[in-house]
């Protein structure tokens, strides 16, 4: 089976190829026979009744600095391809929001991964809290008396952008802070959104578990351990991954969350799970495919196309 295959994803050649699952996925496809087209967000447009967008065929290969081969420039409908990939990172803004209502136009015939509806229905922060007996305490509020009360009886807590990635904008406030009205006064300086608040957990020190699931089924973890003096375990921000396995608790987490992301078209996620706590259910562009790789030598990459093609078959 040979597939034609776009990517909508930030400009790739600012990528790491040796970190970026993006660029993971799109060897696999060349690998398996598949034909790649490469655009970013701002190429994507909707005229007389066409989802359609100014990019570039793609050849990728493995050399630092050398990584990629772009064609001519082309405007291709998107209609015309049997896969496009909603690649592109977060801020989950209107822009993003917008890309998934025009990908909602030719989805399923062309199958968008993910599925753009639920992307847009189920952002990170926000599907967890139909999972209430998985997650630790959670608020999610923009008025500051209200964030104040949930601080008074949980003493130590997180707070962090409804909307953020990366491990930006993440704060630990503990027993004895003072800062949280100033820190409100510069959320709320910067957007109209909420904030989320989460019961601090403690066994983030041993380390923030992302397990990747390949159509609802969990196919491995990492562990990302926070650099010394640290809240944040994201490897954006000096976390250091390390292998590491599924216990018992992980296995309940994923059983009880795989059928519903399977069902909404949820191909390739990512979950946070800290402690015996599920934190984060990662579907806009979800990262760490190559570390799990490399500790265990699963090709997570291979896994996604498998169910991607059996779906276009």
């Amino acid at each position: 089976m040979s597939l034609k295959v776009a990517i909508q994803m930030d400009p790739i050649d600012h990528i790491d190829i040796n970190g970026d699952s993006s660029f993971r996925i799109a060897e696999e496809a060349q690998k398996r026979g598949h034909e790649l087209f490469y655009y970013t967000p701002d190429k994507l447009f909707f005229r007389d009744g066409r989802v359609m967008a100014h990019g570039w065929p793609l050849t990728v290969r493995r050399e630092v600095g050398n990584h990629f081969t772009l064609g001519d420039e082309l405007v291709i409908d998107l209609a015309d391809l049997d896969v496009v990939w909603l690649r592109q990172d977060p801020p989950f803004d209107m822009g993003y929001i917008t890309t998934t209502h025009l990908l909602d136009m030719v989805h399923p015939e062309t199958l968008v991964v993910n599925d753009p509806f639920w992307v847009r229905n189920y952002p990170e922060k926000l599907l967890v809290l139909e999972f209430q007996d998985l997650t630790p305490p959670t608020m999610i509020a923009r008025d500051l008396d209200t964030i104040k009360a949930f601080k008074a009886e949980h003493g130590d807590i997180i707070l962090k952008p409804l909307y953020g990635n990366g491990g930006a904008g993440v704060f630990r406030l503990g027993p004895d802070d003072r800062n949280l009205t100033s820190l409100h006064e510069l959320f709320m300086g910067i957007n109209n959104e909420p904030l989320i608040a989460q019961k601090f957990l403690p066994d983030v020190s041993n380390g923030d578990k992302r397990i990747i699931l390949v159509d609802g089924e969990a196919v491995g973890a990492i562990n990302r351990v926070p650099a010394k003096g640290e809240t944040r375990s994201n490897m954006h921000v000096g976390g250091r991954p390390e292998k590491i396995g599924l216990t018992a608790r992980d296995k309940e987490i994923c059983a009880a969350i795989g059928p519903l992301l399977r069902e909404k078209g949820q191909i390739f996620v990512g979950i946070d799970v800290i402690g015996d706590y599920l934190t984060e259910i990662n579907v806009t562009s979800p990262t760490g495919i190559q570390e799990l790789e490399r500790f265990d030598g699963t090709n997570i990459a291979e896994k996604i196309w498998q169910a991607i093609e059996a779906r276009k078959g």
